[in-house]
């Protein structure tokens, strides 16, 4: 079908749709989630919010399902290195995704207002942990993470929980966590009505500004401070995967070099910003549904800005540079990929068309009035 080269771009291409895919999706819950106890003022108002995303949230995280599978199936080394030395920080990201549905189903299983007001802060938790841990992850990632191999490509991660806690880190997991917030912003302005959705804009717009502040200030910091990584000579983009087989050097603004030699890829970066700043202009005029449009961009332009930086990066080594993991030398093999794109391409489509039916049907606001009638909503 295609050769190994084409095969190894077309799955970095589908990790990346598949990465977008969650952020914009499931972002609007994280968003959500963490907008929750502050866009409702009382138990109606949070009924709004928590009806919202309840019917759709499942559906959503089958992003993050792709993706792991898609990481699993194509590229192994990256998927065992990663969930293996990122252990714990998984650990807390799944704690938050579980926590999601077990805070909307035990909050109304009493009626007393402490018990439901814990479960509404445990549910700001839930977004909260996951939006910080995702930001934090990519942070590192653009720094490098310390584990090397050993001659028969066993994999040893030196670092800790506590390491990956650094401040670029930490400034990347807040552009995460104001991303994510404006992307629930923009959902609670379209599917809500009245308070809840006047007060999710109002913290739309201020997160789509810090947006745009948080993200210059990591550019800024990657352009002067943190130590991007380049492949030196030339490397097999057909050959066998063997991370041992290259040479990489260290050099601060490298994270930039494929914006100079692909000068196409700002559009990426350009993305992050109009989009932010349309959304804040979309919230400031009461334009739900153009601003959360114009956040969904910003969202997959951030992502994808991430994604352009690194390429052909999928996991730096701070420790060894020349046993980082890259799109040439960490895939699988030639027939694994082919099969997996043949069963991508069938069930692809049938994933899109049965979420956009399910958008189509749950289509309208969740109003007050409907939630104090007693209308058909479950939450």
């Amino acid at each position: 079908m295609f050769d190994y080269m084409t095969l190894r771009l077309i799955w970095w291409a589908i990790l990346g749709v598949l990465l977008v895919g969650f952020a914009v999706m499931d972002g609007f819950d994280i968003g959500a989630a963490m907008l929750h106890p502050f866009v409702g003022r009382n138990d109606t108002q949070r009924r709004v919010t928590l009806n919202t995303i309840g019917p759709v949230w499942e559906g959503n995280q089958v992003w993050f399902i792709l993706g792991g599978g898609a990481v699993f199936a194509a590229w192994p080394p990256l998927y065992a290195v990663s969930f293996s030395g990122f252990y714990l920080a998984m650990l807390l990201v799944l704690i938050g995704l579980i926590l999601r549905p077990v805070a909307i189903t035990f909050r109304d299983k009493r009626p007393e207002t402490g018990w439901r007001e814990t479960w509404d802060w445990l549910f700001f938790v839930s977004g909260f942990v996951p939006a910080l841990i995702f930001g934090v992850a990519f942070g590192n990632l653009l720094q490098g993470v310390p584990f090397h191999f050993d001659q028969a490509l066993r994999a040893t991660y030196e670092g800790g929980l506590l390491g990956l806690l650094n401040p670029f880190a930490l400034l990347c997991g807040l552009v995460s966590v104001a991303m994510l917030t404006m992307q629930g912003a923009a959902w609670l302005s379209v599917k809500s009505e009245g308070e809840v959705s006047v007060r999710a804009r109002r913290y739309g717009a201020l997160a789509a500004l810090l947006l745009v502040l948080l993200i210059s200030a990591a550019g800024l910091w990657i352009m002067l401070g943190v130590e991007g990584f380049r492949i030196d000579g030339v490397i097999e983009h057909a050959g066998p995967s063997n991370p041992l087989a290259k040479s990489v050097t260290r050099e601060a603004g490298a994270w930039l070099d494929n914006y100079r030699a692909y000068p196409w890829m700002i559009a990426a970066p350009a993305l992050a910003y109009t989009g932010a700043l349309v959304a804040a202009l979309a919230f400031a005029f009461s334009a739900g549904r153009i601003a959360f449009l114009a956040s969904s961009l910003s969202v997959a332009g951030v992502a994808t800005m991430a994604g352009f930086s690194m390429f052909p990066f999928l996991l730096p080594s701070s420790t060894h540079p020349s046993q980082s993991l890259t799109v040439w030398d960490a895939s699988s093999s030639k027939g694994t990929l082919s099969l997996m794109l043949i069963a991508v391409i069938v069930f692809l489509p049938i994933v899109l068309a049965y979420t956009s039916w399910v958008y189509y049907v749950l289509r309208g606001a969740v109003s007050e009035a409907a939630i104090r009638r007693g209308d058909d909503y479950y939450y």
